[in-house]
């Protein structure tokens, strides 16, 4: 039998990576990092996301850091924060200034001149030195609910926080109610001078926050956790915990990773594998300082299933789980 050359071998085998690798970066798959396993590939999206897949909603957390009303009079950055926020069913934001609270009713307005029909959710102002900020939660009411009533800010007797996070409970939109996805979503900004401390502290927020007393087995931390997930700690040893952003990063510059969403993988089997940044830079061909007039810091996003359990007529398993720490204010 005639031996081929070593190296036409070597050519070939260098070939077939670099198409595997073209095709990998075509699709926009990625893996997850540290907690990755079973068929779970997100995409780490360099531009808009792709296609939904049918019967999802998409939930996204986004830092605004220090978003204000002059923002919103810029006309071109206002357009273009709209036509993102339109990317995403839910989104919780971080760094909304307190001294323009007109400035969030205004935005919506201005996302639903294209018929949407998005609404929010704030809460207070908080942090122990000026400047304050606020978190909010944007969702689209055509696709999501809210229950007011269950919105709260996690109670921080000891101030062990600088910003106690913001959780509210939302449930989809079209399925039977009976079937319909739920979810709460913990909206978490870490001091970035007292990062090393405050996320070791977000496994506990994380714990109690499932025994708030909904009974709900689908919790999200969304949010700006100053650290990427080498440095998460104690609450990188959560079990099954899956970083959607990990690996990626989320400042426009491209420098580093500080935004996350993160769940418990076993309970949240409505996630359908599809997620990652969303970088409106390239999308829409900005310089940094353009992209900076709308926001500092990429959407993070996951795609899951408009059901309860991923799919009509299964449902998930809730846990029995110890007394918790967090109650509604």
């Amino acid at each position: 039998m005639a031996r081929r050359p070593v190296g036409l071998l070597f050519v070939v085998a260098a070939l077939a990576l670099l198409y595997f690798a073209f095709r990998s970066r075509q699709s926009g798959q990625s893996g997850f990092g540290p907690w990755a396993s079973g068929p779970a590939t997100p995409a780490a999206v360099s531009t808009r996301p792709p296609p939904r897949e049918a019967e999802t909603v998409r939930i996204a957390t986004w830092n605004w850091e220090g978003w204000d009303e002059r923002r919103l009079g810029d006309a071109a950055a206002a357009t273009l924060l709209a036509n993102v926020v339109r990317q995403f069913d839910v989104i919780a934001v971080q760094g909304l200034s307190p001294r323009s609270p007109n400035a969030l009713p205004e935005l919506c307005d201005r996302v639903n001149e294209d018929g949407s029909h998005y609404d929010y959710v704030i809460g207070p102002r908080l942090g122990r030195t000026d400047p304050k900020a606020q978190y909010a939660f944007l969702f689209d009411r055509s696709m999501i609910e809210v229950d007011r009533n269950q919105t709260y800010t996690v109670r921080d007797d000891d101030d062990l926080l600088d910003r106690e996070p913001l959780v509210a409970w939302f449930r989809v939109r079209g399925p039977d109610p009976r079937e319909a996805f739920t979810f709460s979503i913990i909206n978490a900004q870490i001091d970035p001078e007292d990062s090393a401390r405050e996320i070791n502290l977000m496994d506990d927020v994380l714990r109690a926050v499932r025994n708030d007393g909904l009974d709900e087995d689908d919790v999200l931390l969304a949010g700006d956790l100053a650290v990427d997930e080498r440095q998460f700690g104690e609450l990188g040893r959560v079990p099954n915990l899956l970083a959607v952003a990990a690996g990626l990063s989320t400042t426009i510059d491209g420098a580093a990773q500080r935004d996350n969403l993160l769940f418990d993988q076993q309970c949240s089997v409505e996630f359908t594998g599809r997620g990652g940044t969303m970088d409106f830079l390239r999308e829409f061909n900005l310089t940094v300082a353009q992209a900076r007039a709308v926001a500092p810091r990429l959407p993070v996003w996951g795609e899951f299933s408009v059901y309860e359990g991923g799919g009509p007529g299964r449902f998930a398993t809730r846990p029995v789980r110890p007394a918790g720490l967090a109650w509604p204010r």
